[in-house]
């Protein structure tokens, strides 16, 4: 993240607490001071942007049943396996 060095020392760390806001698990001061810094760091909010429409995406794909004929020949290919070993 280059262009936002001087704005808040962007780096692996500055995303990991990106993540840790996504995932709720910050105080309320650190809110705050993430919010801040994606409202005055335009390529950082473009990765928060980013991952929440990744979140999002994932979610949609978790909530989709698998068909009942993959299930089951999972589960055959589980038993022979078991039955082999």
């Amino acid at each position: 993240m280059s262009d936002c060095q001087g704005l808040g020392d962007c780096d692996d760390a500055r995303m990991q607490r990106i993540y840790e806001y996504l995932d709720g698990a910050l105080t309320h001061d650190d809110i705050a001071e993430i919010k801040d810094h994606l409202d005055g760091c335009p390529e950082c909010f473009e990765q928060y942007d980013l991952e929440c429409v990744i979140r999002v995406m994932v979610k949609r794909s978790c909530t989709e049943a698998a068909p009942e004929n993959l299930k089951n020949s999972i589960l055959d290919r589980i038993h022979s396996s078991s039955v082999e070993a």
